[in-house]
């Protein structure tokens, strides 16, 4: 059962000086958020969507360009649509994430975002912020480099669709998450992977709706891969062909070879692939990563698939070959992967401020679950008819009524009855996260944040518990990213660990993987005045 992490660590950062605006393309977007009738394995059931896709449309900007979206909801849902990844600089507000810097958009109401792409370039993507919504609402926001901008490795020679990699569910997800919430237990687990809301030739009656991408013999090929799965962390591979990792979240990496990539949700990874194989139709697939036991948090076992044809070959050739994968709960693969991405020298200008050398706010924070009091007359799911919960540092977050950011400007000084500024710096209760039955399973329910100084440097330290059992957590910080300077296994002791953090050339990221029992420490500079948030990208219990 994965779960997600609801505790919000908020930055409330104080004002500072802004960026100058430059001469800049306005770009306008409108999404109507609706119900249409979709049918995948062999069954047809009302689909939110946007503008009648599935997954929703891909929008297309440039580096500097101005954003104008205007979102009207047609559904019988509250919801907002959140830009995972964007650099929202002096825009916070427009970034969507539901109570923390918007209240949702009601039935029948619209709501425009405005923002600014600053500094940034590459693979990002947008999706519903609201309990399991994003599990259709969602779509690929690519920004393009500035015009007569080459790139830090070699020019592809074509580029190919966004490939999205997601969950398709016969049942209704808003039913499934009611249920799971209520049980305090795990949830059921979706009926199918999709590569661009397609299953792929694996499953019933989904051959005729597999993704084909076809490509010309010779060439190098950029490939975007984005994560907006519900849960899991995926492997994707093509079969025979090698894949070179060159940005990851919207940032440039340093070129990284390797035959199956790793994306946790919420991650974005640019590829080049070349066509260097004998022509013919090559399956690409994704397989998932879930290291706890099978009995515990069960997975669809069934690769989604889409084909890579060359040029001049017949659709009724052989059928394609698999790519292999490592095992489903190969964390020394998993781990390596992630720890092996560097990021571009700083100095060729790719990046917004520098890789932090110190620093001025050092955190602590424990992820994991916790479990509940069952309420009176209700059945619970989780250990002793318990609730089983998550939480950060033992706070587990309580969504407010009103968002954190209109409380702070409609109260002045940011003192009400909506959030309190005590999220604390280190767990509340301090144990051994990684040993073996633990008995601190308890979390403090409240709607915390952390006030943070603008511009200071930040650094914090991602800790996995056995509470119950290890997971993988992935990590998102709204509004700007973060360098991930150190991973390992086990319990993080900061004098053995932090000398061997990698403060020259890290991976910059805005969703960082927690290792499977062991920990993440990121860094960044707090650059970006507003409410921002920490998050896991996995879903809620």
């Amino acid at each position: 059962m994965h779960s997600e992490i609801v505790v919000w660590w908020v930055f409330l950062l104080v004002l500072g000086s802004s960026s100058g605006s430059v001469f800049a393309r306005t770009r306008y977007f409108n999404f109507t958020v609706q119900t249409t009738n979709v049918t995948r394995l062999c069954y047809t059931k009302a689909l939110l969507t946007v503008n009648g896709q599935f997954p929703g449309p891909t929008s297309y900007v440039r580096e500097g360009d101005r954003v104008v979206v205007n979102v009207t909801n047609l559904s019988s849902y509250d919801l907002t649509i959140h830009w995972h990844g964007v650099r929202q600089l002096l825009s916070c507000w427009a970034d969507g994430p539901a109570f923390i810097t918007q209240c949702p958009i009601k039935t029948n109401q619209s709501y425009v975002h405005r923002f600014r792409i600053v500094d940034q370039r590459g693979t990002l993507f947008w999706h519903a912020h609201q309990s399991w919504l994003r599990a259709t609402i969602h779509g690929a926001f690519i920004i393009l480099k500035k015009n007569k901008v080459g790139y830090p490795f070699e020019k592809p020679r074509e580029e190919l669709p966004p490939l999205i990699i997601g969950e398709w569910w016969n049942a209704n997800t808003e039913d499934i998450i009611a249920q799971a919430l209520v049980q305090g237990g795990g949830y059921n687990i979706s009926d199918a992977i999709t590569i661009n809301g397609q299953p792929g030739d694996l499953y019933n009656c989904s051959s005729d709706g597999t993704v084909v991408y076809n490509v010309s013999q010779g060439d190098t090929i950029l490939l975007r891969l984005i994560n907006a799965g519900m849960n899991f962390h995926f492997f994707f591979a093509i079969a025979n062909h090698n894949l070179t990792v060159v940005e990851a979240d919207a940032e440039y990496t340093e070129p990284y070879q390797t035959d199956v990539v790793v994306l946790a949700p919420g991650q974005t990874t640019n590829v080049l692939l070349t066509a260097n194989n004998s022509v013919g139709r090559y399956y690409m697939a994704v397989s998932v990563f879930s290291p706890p036991n099978i009995t515990l948090v069960p997975y669809p076992n069934v690769s989604a698939t889409a084909i890579l044809a060359y040029d001049n070959v017949s659709a009724a050739s052989s059928t394609p070959a698999l790519p292999s994968f490592p095992a489903a709960n190969d964390t020394s693969y998993v781990n390596n992967f992630f720890s092996s991405l560097r990021g571009q020298n700083y100095s060729r200008g790719f990046y917004y401020y520098k890789v932090p050398q110190k620093v001025d706010i050092d955190l602590l924070h424990t992820v994991g679950y916790s479990l509940q009091p069952c309420p009176s007359g209700q059945t619970c799911q989780g250990p002793n008819g318990t609730l089983i919960r998550s939480s950060i540092s033992n706070i587990t977050f309580v969504t407010p009524q009103l968002s954190i950011l209109q409380a702070y400007y409609g109260n002045g000084n940011g003192n009400n009855s909506v959030y309190t500024t005590d999220f604390p710096d280190v767990p509340i209760f301090e144990y051994n996260y990684t040993g073996i039955n633990l008995a601190n399973k308890v979390a403090l329910p409240g709607t915390r944040v952390r006030v943070i100084p603008f511009n200071s440097t930040v650094q914090v330290v991602y800790q996995d518990t056995a509470t119950l059992f290890f997971e993988s957590h992935p990590i998102h910080l709204h509004g700007q990213n973060f360098y991930i300077v150190g991973m390992g296994t086990g319990t993080f002791n900061a004098s053995r660990d932090t000398p061997s953090f990698n403060l020259v050339n890290p991976v910059s990221r805005n969703t960082v993987s927690v290792p499977y029992g062991g920990w993440a420490a990121v860094r960044f500079q707090a650059v970006n005045p507003g409410i921002n948030s920490t998050r896991s990208s996995q879903v809620s219990l």
